[in-house]
């Protein structure tokens, strides 16, 4: 049985599947082989509450894989392993990319995958406490709330490079790395296979959850300086009056703290799936209640709305939903199982 899995991804060329349990340890599972721990970080993380190894998405080729997780202080790492062809990762290649101080225990993000541009996409949350106590998120000097874009690759400058057309390069006094601001807790993001469109499940504060979506402009550039509106807004709500509110991208579709619902797990817009009838809809979860859902979506690029919701069924804590790279789609739960969807 997995350990509390939150993450599942592929390597390009690789049947496996490659499980992330938040306690330190990515797990390769594939047909007709035992499953296999090719890293092991759990003395490097410190996986409580919120808190421990988070995401995991491999370069283009295949050849490097980038992890997310909260080290022993309680801050964000991004880190880069080389893979060998057995999907083994090298410990000792392991190089920082990214690491940011986290002010509190939660609200650590954690998602990261590679665009349809090719480049590094990590989801940061507000830093935590309650309420965004110091209005990070809708301050372009802070990386906290923020959706980043940087190309791992260093730079003479550092670690990494910052692309020169990210939106606020030449902004004064904001972070050059930020791409989309006004996040909570980007738990879970992912880019539509057949758009580029990027669509964030944040989750929210004491009232309502979220679904944002940004188009892409001919299959990129999805998200560009955008303002997803936290903690000027909780979804549609007004929140906090003294954040800028003004120009925000709103919510496609909310949901109220009903039901035992409290934490949405995103979500993907699956394409070929083995559940024709899901194809085109976002699929996604709420950890607190177990439910799992589908939300129609009408229109594209800028007239994207949003239609019928379709209730699924139950899941235990599920952490997240992934689509495979042949069309599969997968429901983490952190009980244990990574569960498949099939058409009845």
């Amino acid at each position: 049985m997995l350990e509390r899995p939150v993450d599942l991804a592929w390597r390009d060329g690789d049947e496996g599947r490659y499980v992330v349990e938040q306690g330190g340890r990515v797990v390769r599972l594939a047909a007709g082989q035992e499953p296999a721990a090719v890293l092991d970080i759990t003395d490097l993380t410190e996986a409580q509450g919120e808190r421990g190894l988070l995401g995991l998405a491999f370069a283009p080729d295949g050849a490097l894989a980038y992890v997310n997780y909260t080290d022993g202080n309680g801050d964000t790492v991004v880190a880069e392993y080389a893979v060998d062809e057995a999907g083994r990762f090298d410990a000792a290649s392991v190089r920082v990319v990214l690491q940011i101080d986290q002010p509190y225990a939660n609200h650590n993000g954690g998602d990261l995958a590679f665009g349809p541009d090719g480049l590094l996409y990590v989801g940061m949350g507000d830093g935590g406490a309650g309420g965004d106590p110091e209005r990070r998120a809708l301050d372009l000097g802070s990386l906290l709330g923020k959706l980043l874009r940087i190309d791992p690759v260093a730079s003479a400058e550092g670690p990494y490079t910052v692309p020169d057309d990210n939106p606020f390069v030449d902004t004064a006094d904001a972070a050059p790395e930020v791409w989309a601001q006004g996040l909570r807790n980007p738990w879970r993001f992912s880019f539509d296979r057949a758009t580029g469109d990027l669509w964030i499940a944040d989750v929210g504060q004491g009232a309502f959850e979220e679904v944002d979506v940004a188009p892409a402009v001919d299959g990129v550039d999805a998200g560009r300086g955008l303002s997803f509106g936290w903690s000027a807004f909780e979804g549609d709500a007004p929140f906090n009056a003294d954040a800028p509110a003004e120009g925000h991208t709103p919510p496609i579709h909310t949901y109220p703290h009903e039901n035992g619902e409290c934490s949405i797990s995103g979500g993907v817009r699956p394409r070929d799936s083995g559940v024709p009838a899901l194809d085109g809809w976002y699929v996604f979860a709420d950890y607190c209640s177990g439910r799992l859902a589908a939300l129609e979506v009408i229109g594209s690029g800028d007239q994207i709305t949003a239609g019928r919701v379709l209730e699924l069924g139950r899941v235990e804590s599920p952490t997240a939903v992934v689509d495979g790279p042949t069309g599969e789609l997968y429901v983490l739960s952190a009980a244990g199982p990574v569960l498949l969807l099939t058409a009845p």
